[in-house]
């Protein structure tokens, strides 16, 4: 068995099926204003912070106006808050299985994601799993986004794990880059998007799934 000391967990497209739901309120609510958006927009921007997406959003429609880009992004949040207090965001697959497996194997677990904590902890809690992760890092506690290390590194500090015994599980290129710069073992799970060669050997490892975790784990 492969054992690593503590194992941090991005949330995104990784724990949780939100990157679709986050495009498509952006899309509705683009194609209400009268915005030029699409899905390689909404891509481009994958994995990093809110703060850093909507500065992107402000100099890319600078025509529209400073107010009315402001409120595209939050009419966009309200309708991804909305559908995240519905209900509406399926777990991917494994997530379960993989806590237990961890939990079996006394592995501390970590939430480091670059969302916000109200939104983490909503999502969490929905799905019944605030309680298996011993702590959250979120965007309020950093002060530069991925792929930066910066989350990684807090997130190894706060469970007390070497870099090198720790391990990052991501789905975002932001977020591989972010632990390879971290000095810490990354397993990419890809979401919406498939790594180049460049960004494999970055990895420990390119899993289709969740489900995959606990076997290569035990290998």
């Amino acid at each position: 068995m492969k054992k690593f000391d503590g194992v941090i967990f991005d949330m995104d497209g990784l724990l949780f099926d939100t990157e679709m739901i986050y495009y498509q309120s952006s899309q509705k609510i683009a194609d209400i204003m009268g915005f030029t958006y699409t899905k390689e927009l909404y891509l481009e921007f994958l994995g990093v912070s809110d703060e850093e997406v909507q500065e992107n959003y402000h100099r890319i429609f600078e025509a529209h106006g400073k107010e009315k880009v402001e409120e595209f992004i939050q009419r966009s949040y309200a309708d991804t808050l909305a559908a995240f207090k519905a209900g509406q965001v399926p777990m991917k697959p494994g997530v379960i299985e993989l806590l237990d497996y961890l939990e079996e194997n006394n592995i501390p677990k970590i939430v480091a994601s670059s969302n916000v904590r109200p939104a983490i902890e909503l999502l969490l809690g929905n799905a019944g799993i605030s309680d298996r992760f011993q702590q959250i890092v979120s965007a309020e506690d950093v002060s530069r986004a991925k792929p930066d290390p910066e989350i990684f590194q807090k997130a190894a500090g706060l469970l007390g794990t070497k870099p090198e015994k720790t391990l990052v599980l991501e789905d975002s290129s932001h977020g591989v880059n972010a632990a390879y710069a971290a000095g810490i073992p990354v397993i990419m799970i890809p979401d919406l998007l498939q790594p180049d060669e460049e960004l494999k050997v970055k990895t420990l490892k390119v899993l289709n799934s969740l489900n995959d975790v606990p076997t290569y784990l035990s290998i």
